[in-house]
């Protein structure tokens, strides 16, 4: 599976990374499908370098951000365009799981602790 995640460089406590295209079986720093970025943390503000075009051409073929880049990717606003696609999919199937959440307070209004509590009422006039 191919993952889209940072690959660490620079100098010794002066991170930089790469946001880069990697077999998730390849090592961090290791071999990488293709750079599409560039993350500077140290820099005030930070600075963030995404090829969007590579980055969106990726997504859609499966690549899986990590924690990380997904947060990146989300604050260039990349993986907002591609979530649009796929909430509008989503919306289509989402009247259905809405109907049946409003079925379920139905069931909460008489709640299974009522009836125990009867019960153990009824248990205690005859003991």
């Amino acid at each position: 599976m191919l993952k889209i995640r940072l690959s660490r460089v620079g100098k010794k406590k002066r991170p930089a990374y790469r946001i880069v295209v990697a077999d998730s079986r390849a090592p961090r720093d290791g071999a990488n499908v293709e750079i599409i970025g560039h993350y500077d943390p140290l820099t005030n503000p930070a600075t963030i370098v995404i090829n969007e075009e590579k980055a969106l051409h990726w997504l859609e073929r499966g690549a899986q951000p990590s924690e990380a880049a997904a947060k990146l990717l989300a604050k260039k606003g990349v993986i907002g365009e591609v979530q649009e696609g796929i909430t509008q999919a989503e919306a289509e199937a989402e009247p259905e799981v809405e109907a049946e959440a409003e079925t379920e307070p139905e069931a909460e209004a008489n709640p299974p602790e009522a009836d125990e509590v009867a019960a153990e009422a009824e248990g205690g006039d005859e003991a």
